[in-house]
């Protein structure tokens, strides 16, 4: 059976393939547009997908919808009329919006894809974040939580997962809370507030809160509070969902917490503006961890489960997962590669796969690598076009020179075999470094990344190797696989993990093994072997505004570009003119 899910229309466009219920392909449209968060209509993704399993639109028997375009109208009409006049400046725009995308998905589909409108079918946003979490970790039975800013109705849901023997699946969502109360839309309000793009700065906040210190939460919980049924609410005269165009916060909120930064402002921590704004976004980040700290530790004693999947943007708060996975009871927890709204269409598929079609589950594989493949040859063609010498080498060869390398402080490009789906770059398109030095870091952000000086920058380590630089607690690997935990760097290393470790000690650590990654870790043996510190510094590759590379070329400009010294392509390698005298093997051996 050929199942196709779609995501659009909100923000992380994407498009996902299932054939006999495992995946084959999944890629973000910003990853072919090059429009960072593309929310168009995934043509290109589907496109891509379509051709990669060497398909047509007619050979599918289904393409699932991420959401259910009737109930998100239902909302946004009767959210806006309640809140009307106050949402007069808004009506117009979110009705345009609805009736003219969103509600008629269906004849959209099937005029873009040809496909008949009985083969096109939807599936609840929440559904579809629950099936993505669930569906694709490695766990027969868990608790389920789902956070973002809003589905159709549903903000947040909880409840269990179960793949039972003989292959039927059941996943049953307990209870939700629903719009306009919500963990998402709270933290993007402090996020806009804080002078950063909604639905894609909440991780900045989260990098700035190391910076502060929680010492303003009484006001914060004023505008969010707890209820009696281990809830919360959302003090709505602090917030303006329905008026305000450009931002979430009212009038009130700014005459609590005081003028709000202008994007364009730089944060300088020594002046009493930056500390404001860090106290600010550590007590938002305080509070957030703390409600969701409560609802697992409540989901941990009702189920009595072992494993929590976490979906939803909100699951890509590091630092709360970390809290939860010490501190809630459960002893796993899950969170896909890429839990927001992109992965719903990979879980909207999935869950027409096993719910909606009722078909038998089949373990699905444990890695994050659905997208375009990079082509070596590529980069060779290219350098020779520009009169530039790129090299080829047999694996451990080339590793021991890149060791050497990133010794000497050069910062390499790494692109290896199929993209990434998700928002983080997990060892297939990164910027690979040397993690001692912290004028490291700040040489990335200035010259390469080209952004904010406190954003922190990920270490990447050998599973085996993970426990004697890193505090990980029992399930800490587990959840570091996609890099979607922060834990403490054991004090020892500070100085000579300068780069990694975040002021507050702490990183957002990735592990890898070698069935994820068996390139990379031999890379990071190679490393350990010249260095003694078998870890990298590992970010995303690609430039500030821009999306993560895809293609050989995207990667190759981007070395063109910037400050990256080294362009690596599976076994081929480049560098700058400028380092003609680079160590050859000869000079390593």
């Amino acid at each position: 059976m050929k199942i196709l899910g779609i995501s659009a229309h909100y923000h992380d466009a994407a498009a996902a393939l299932l054939i006999d219920g495992l995946p084959v392909a999944a890629v973000q449209e910003e990853r072919l547009s090059r429009r960072k968060n593309d929310a168009a209509f995934p043509l290109a993704a589907i496109e891509w997908c379509l051709g990669h399993a060497g398909i047509e639109p007619d050979d599918l028997d289904a393409v699932i919808f991420y959401e259910k375009p009737t109930l998100k109208f239902d909302r946004i009409l009767t959210s806006t009329l309640r809140s009307f006049p106050d949402s007069w400046r808004a009506f117009p725009k979110a009705m345009k919006n609805a009736l003219g995308e969103k509600l008629w998905v269906r004849g959209i589909i099937s005029s873009q894809l040809g496909v008949p409108g009985n083969k096109v079918h939807f599936c609840e946003h929440h559904q579809s974040h629950a099936a993505a979490a669930f569906l694709t970790a490695p766990t027969r039975h868990a608790a389920i939580l789902t956070a973002d800013g809003v589905g159709e109705w549903a903000t947040l849901t909880v409840g269990e997962g179960v793949k039972h023997a003989d292959g039927r699946v059941e996943i049953r969502l307990l209870r939700e809370l629903r719009f306009p109360h919500s963990l998402g839309l709270f933290y993007s309000a402090f996020t806009a507030y804080l002078g950063f793009a909604v639905n894609e700065g909440e991780y900045k906040v989260m990098g700035l809160a190391a910076y502060g210190v929680p010492n303003r939460l009484d006001e914060v919980r004023r505008v969010i509070r707890r209820t009696g049924d281990g809830a919360f609410a959302l003090d709505l005269s602090f917030f303006d969902f329905h008026s305000q165009v450009e931002t979430s916060f009212s009038k009130r909120f700014v005459e609590l917490f005081g003028p709000a930064r202008r994007p364009e402002d730089p944060i300088e921590f020594g002046t009493g503006e930056g500390r404001r704004f860090a106290d600010i976004a550590a007590s938002a980040q305080y509070v957030l961890e703390e409600i969701l700290l409560d609802i697992a530790r409540s989901l941990q004693r009702e189920t009595g489960l072992d494993d929590l999947c976490l979906g939803g943007g909100v699951a890509l708060n590091g630092v709360a997962n970390a809290r939860m996975l010490g501190e809630s009871g459960f002893r796993r927890i899950f969170v896909p590669s890429a839990p927001g709204d992109a992965g719903c269409a990979l879980g909207a598929a999935l869950h027409a796969d096993r719910i909606q079609f009722g078909r038998p589950h089949r373990e699905m594989p444990d890695h994050p690598f659905w997208g375009p493949a990079a082509d070596p040859a590529m980069l060779l063609r290219l350098a020779e076009e520009d009169e530039y010498r790129a090299e080829q080498f047999d694996d451990a060869r080339l590793f021991d020179i890149l060791a050497e390398d990133l010794a000497r402080g050069r910062v390499v490009g790494w692109m290896e075999g199929a993209l990434e789906f998700g928002p983080r770059a997990l060892g297939h398109r990164s910027i690979l470094a040397a993690p001692h030095d912290a004028a490291m870091r700040d040489r990335l952000n200035r010259e390469i990344k080209y952004r904010e000086e406190f954003r922190p920058f990920a270490p990447i380590v050998p599973a085996e190797h993970a426990d004697r630089f890193f505090l990980l607690p029992p399930g800490g690997a587990r959840l570091a696989r996609f890099m979607s935990g922060v834990f403490p760097v054991r004090r020892e290393w500070h100085e000579r993990l300068a780069a990694v470790t975040h002021v507050d000690g702490t990183a957002r650590v990735q592990v890898v093994d070698d069935v994820m990654a068996p390139r990379l870790s031999a890379l990071l043996e190679a490393y350990g072997r010249r260095t003694g510190v078998p870890v990298l510094l590992n970010t995303s590759f690609n430039l500030a505004g821009e999306p993560i590379v895809n293609t050989v070329a995207e990667g190759y400009s981007t070395f063109r570009r910037s400050g990256i010294d080294q362009l690596v392509v599976g076994n081929a390698r480049l560098g700058k003119r400028h380092h003609a005298q680079e160590p050859r093997l000869e000079d390593v051996a």
